[in-house]
């Protein structure tokens, strides 16, 4: 299924604009994530989405060709994730599975046909017959996938779908969620604040700020060509450069050296993986701290417009806290970006 997001607003009661008109597009198939900080309206969007909300007049949601601005919750058969899980206790994994289906009335003999299916896709046969309350983290969120899965719904939503568990059940799991979601071979949205992970599962990201999509794209093309300072600092977290410097290392298209004036609206940022401690570097600095992060070191230089971090890998040797290192930047790895936030 296609969904088709058109001029949603949100506007609440005491006059508190949640979301300004904001367009998005979800081919079939494809999974995109709802990426920002807190109130961005990012929730608002997806509940909108799922028809727990109602946008502002002149919204308009499609699911394929099919209005469902006005359709109940249950009308539209859109399967949820939250952040609990809300799995029932009293219940064991199977049952809990089933339990939509047998809401739907189907037959004693489908419901065990797709219970069984999804047990064996989400790898929960062995626990089939445990309580929910016997089953770590990772095996509960299995669980709650699966039971969203189950009466095959025309949309997945999942809402923080990781944030209850803990920083390295979390990293563990994202790749589990990611290869689960394109196995069941559903349109999905979900929303995060972590940046990690909506790059490691979706295969496309929609990042939002002060209640609209400020850019959206694959995780490479965000991370590559921001269109902003904003989207910069939040994927992949660049730095920005800033002095006289700045302007000395930007090179322009056709090598024209350009020097960065006070109130030009732009800004220059860099990624740490693209600066190098370099003896023939023509920039200064001292090291501020050495902070080791299993595959890399990450290096803080200060005294370099004003603080850079840079990486290396840990196979290499870091340099010691207080010594001086000269550093290199390549010009065309510099991005040159209008302050604040672009628009979609």
């Amino acid at each position: 299924m296609t969904l088709r997001l058109t001029n949603i607003a949100k506007t609440f009661p005491d006059g508190t604009r949640a979301l300004l008109p904001t367009e998005l597009t979800v081919k079939t198939g494809e999974i995109v994530s709802l990426l920002g900080p807190s109130g961005c309206g990012k929730t608002t969007l997806l509940r909108i989405i799922a028809g727990l909300e109602t946008p502002d007049f002149g919204s308009t949601i499609w699911f394929d060709n099919d209005d469902v601005t006005s359709l109940s919750v249950e009308r539209r058969k859109v399967g949820m994730v939250f952040q609990s899980y809300a799995l029932f206790p009293n219940m064991s994994v199977r049952a809990n599975i089933g339990y939509g289906l047998k809401m739907q009335k189907l037959s004693k003999s489908e419901i065990n046909a797709r219970v069984t299916e999804v047990l064996e896709m989400c790898q929960l046969d062995e626990f089939s017959k445990r309580g929910v309350d016997a089953l770590s983290g990772g095996q509960r969120q299995r669980v709650a996938l699966a039971r969203a899965i189950a009466p095959r719904p025309r949309l997945l939503l999942l809402d923080e779908p990781l944030s209850a568990l803990d920083a390295s059940m979390r990293e563990a799991l994202r790749d589990e969620l990611a290869v689960l979601l394109r196995k069941f071979q559903i349109t999905a949205i979900f929303v995060t604040h972590d940046q990690d992970e909506a790059m490691a599962i979706a295969d496309r990201v929609a990042v939002m700020s002060n209640g609209r999509v400020v850019q959206s794209g694959t995780p490479e093309e965000l991370y590559r060509n921001p269109n902003s300072s904003f989207v910069a600092g939040f994927v992949g977290n660049a730095m920005h450069l800033e002095g006289k410097s700045a302007g000395k290392l930007l090179t322009l298209e056709g090598g024209t050296q350009h020097l960065l004036s006070e109130g030009s609206g732009q800004n220059v940022y860099v990624r740490a993986e693209d600066v190098r401690i370099d003896e023939a570097g023509s920039l200064c600095g001292e090291v501020e701290t050495v902070t080791f992060m299993g595959t890399h070191y990450r290096v803080g230089i200060k005294g370099i417009m004003p603080n850079v971090l840079t990486s290396i890998f840990s196979g290499q040797s870091a340099p010691n806290v207080g010594g001086k290192v000269r550093v290199s930047i390549k010009p065309q790895a510099l991005m040159l970006l209008p302050e604040g936030e672009a628009q979609a």
